[in-house]
């Protein structure tokens, strides 16, 4: 494929994305094409060097927001004519509680999965805190002379913050996990919005 009919191919596939951005993308991949060209690749070489269409997709779609594609999704194509109007406004008793439902179902999920990392953080810290106080509390014990109280309150400290390490590790992966599904779960939901 050259540089022409990648640009056009793109074009197409971002139909529903605000003009504006697909002029700023295709500018993009047009100079980035060109510079490939002047340091010796053929053009179509420098298209296949640029990746698949869909991961191009992907990239251009998490650059633009979701309500600017909204936005451009449901600007009317013409003006609405009188009867659609009294069909949108007899409708609003249905519509707009459904839709404002929809929309509380879907931030609910979202913060629930959020708090949960919070959560699972909060624990983390209350268990090395745990370790922490265990530790100053074995010197205290120490210092009373009570060495079978210092050596099990010494060895319980350093188990507990040995396993808050562990898990601190363990919940970064999980939040990249999510941060990453919740990145792919946007471009999809942006990928609705324009016409495949």
């Amino acid at each position: 494929m050259n540089k022409s009919e990648f640009l056009a191919a793109l074009r197409e596939k971002l139909n529903g994305v605000p003009e504006e951005d697909i002029n700023k993308s295709l500018d993009f991949y047009e100079e980035m094409i060109d510079d490939r060209v002047e340091d010796g690749m053929s053009e179509e070489e420098a298209v296949e060097a640029l990746g698949s269409m869909e991961e191009i997709i992907a990239q251009i779609l998490s650059e633009v927001s979701l309500p600017k594609l909204v936005k451009e999704k449901v600007k009317p194509k013409q003006s609405l004519k009188a009867w659609e109007i009294v069909l949108i406004v007899l409708g609003a008793p249905i519509w707009v509680p459904l839709v404002f439902s929809i929309c509380s179902v879907v931030l609910s999920a979202y913060l629930t999965v959020w708090i949960m990392i919070i959560s699972l953080y909060a624990t983390d810290l209350a268990i090395a805190l745990s370790g922490l106080a265990l530790t100053t509390m074995a010197f205290v014990s120490l210092v009373q002379g009570n060495f079978a109280i210092f050596g099990m309150m010494f060895g319980c400290g350093l188990v507990l913050m040995g396993i808050s390490i562990l898990l601190f590790f363990g919940f970064n992966q999980v939040m990249k996990g999510i941060l990453w599904l919740s990145k792919k779960i946007l471009i999809g939901i942006k990928g609705l919005f324009i016409k495949k």
